[in-house]
């Protein structure tokens, strides 16, 4: 398993760096479009397991959605100087506070799951929140103003790192010397070594961010880096929730290794509302 994964990986790697770095803004948010649009139609079966329409009809759904944000907030449009289009930073903020959510439905599981399990409109606006302000926020990183063109490609690449180095650490230090379960009603396999090790991994990019940057104090790249690291598992348990609430073990079977594209994204979906908020914030 870990050998098709670091295969799948190494194929996938190339063409995320490439769109990353060689598209305009536009062809980009296009290509995060297509990938929402994967992730929803896999989010579909968690909604209403077997039932392939509703597959099929919640990525239409999110893809009319996703439509007409890039047409109510164009590219053009999304920045004025350094401030952000409201409802980009409206869409961000509510995807702030779905995580807030999120993160006490993970913790009372499966007691939470009383009032939203047998509901399909619920489900259905709990995957809107988490798809939907990824989506901006790739986009709000990746044309970030101000930071001499490239910028905005290293501020998405900075959040994958975050994401990698905490998925990485959190499996290799849990296969060595993972004792104690994390939230095992939610995800047995994790454990909280496991945690400490993604989040040592994510205190190391910081400092390592911080050093590259002179403009961005330790302290700073500190907090981002370990409080996006914490999203990252936290979008990890989410989605491992509601897997567990549909008695679904992978989101879909698109990518060897991983699983579905929901399951490859899950962790990116937390982490780049929360780097893209606090950065808005408290960055440089």
């Amino acid at each position: 398993m870990l050998k098709q994964r670091v295969l799948t990986a190494l194929c996938l790697l190339p063409l995320a760096l490439a769109g990353i770095f060689m598209l305009p803004v536009p062809a980009f948010a296009l290509a995060v479009a297509a990938v929402i649009v994967l992730a929803a139609r896999e989010w579909g079966a968690l909604i209403r397991p077997g039932d392939q329409m509703i597959k099929g009809a919640y990525a239409v759904a999110v893809a009319v959605l996703l439509a007409a944000l890039m047409v109510l907030v164009p590219d053009e449009l999304l920045w004025s100087g350094h401030q952000l289009h409201p409802l980009a930073h409206g869409v961000l903020l509510a995807g702030a506070l779905w995580w807030l959510a999120a993160l006490a439905l993970v913790l009372t599981y499966p007691r939470s799951a009383r009032w939203w399990h047998r509901s399909a409109w619920l489900k259905s606006l709990f995957g809107q929140l988490t798809l939907l302000p990824c989506f901006v926020a790739l986009v709000v990183l990746k044309s970030w103003p101000g930071l001499n063109g490239m910028g905005g490609a290293y501020l998405v690449l900075a959040v994958l790192l975050l994401v990698w180095g905490a998925d990485t650490g959190a499996y290799f230090v849990g296969k060595a010397i993972g004792k104690n379960k994390l939230i095992p009603r939610v995800s047995p396999g994790k454990t909280r070594e496991g945690l400490f090790g993604g989040m040592a991994v994510c205190a190391l990019l910081g400092a390592l961010g911080a050093y590259l940057v002179p403009e961005l104090n330790l302290i700073t790249a500190l907090t981002l880096a370990l409080i996006t690291g914490l999203a990252s598992a936290l979008g990890d348990l989410t989605e491992s929730m509601f897997k567990r609430a549909a008695d679904i073990k992978d989101s879909g079977r698109l990518l060897p290794g991983h699983g579905g594209v929901l399951d490859r994204i899950d962790s990116v979906t937390a982490a780049m509302p929360v780097f893209a908020l606090l950065y808005l914030y408290f960055g440089i």
